[in-house]
């Protein structure tokens, strides 16, 4: 399945349970998928300077009665540790689709200590973590991560692996 059959599903997946508020922080990764929600009009997208306003918004949305979902790169959920502690301590649902990076094939030695960091960070913040490998893997996980956390007032991640999405390539610009 190429990358934009895979962004296609998840953007069905997101249709299909309703999401109505995408947030996120640019990323390469979520192109595809955050362009397709940008032209959806049922859904709200938002840009975030930084991924913790995405949980902010994401309550805000529920309290509201809509269903969200943010996406971002792993290393973005370090910023986010002490805002989960609104989701975990109101009891509110939260899903994340969080590309992966520091990972198989990364050029940027930055990216490895969050990369190798975020499953633990988000269990540890009570979130319940699932990574996709394959591109076979993204719908059926998504799905089950969105109804999970929605039905059982729960906070989701789902972990798109550097494998899945691929490497990225450093260009020098002169």
């Amino acid at each position: 399945m190429a990358e934009t059959s895979w962004s296609d599903a998840l953007f069905d997946v997101l249709v299909r349970q309703d999401i109505r508020q995408v947030a996120y922080v640019p990323d390469a990764g979520h192109t595809r998928l955050i362009e397709r929600c940008t032209a959806y009009p049922a859904m709200e997208t938002s840009v975030l300077t930084t991924e913790e306003e995405g949980i902010a918004l994401l309550a805000g949305a529920w309290l509201g009665g809509d269903r969200g979902i943010l996406l971002m790169q792993s290393s973005g959920v370090g910023n986010c540790v002490n805002m989960l502690s609104l989701i975990e301590n109101c009891r509110m649902p939260f899903v994340s689709l969080i590309t992966m990076r520091g990972e198989w094939g990364e050029f940027n030695p930055w990216q490895a200590p969050m990369g190798l960091a975020t499953p633990d960070v988000l269990n540890r913040m009570n979130v319940q973590v699932h990574r996709v490998d394959a591109p076979a893997d993204v719908v059926v996980t998504l799905d089950a991560a969105i109804a999970q956390s929605y039905d059982g007032m729960l906070a989701s991640a789902v972990l798109l692996s550097q494998r899945l999405i691929g490497s990225k390539d450093f260009e020098v610009v002169d």
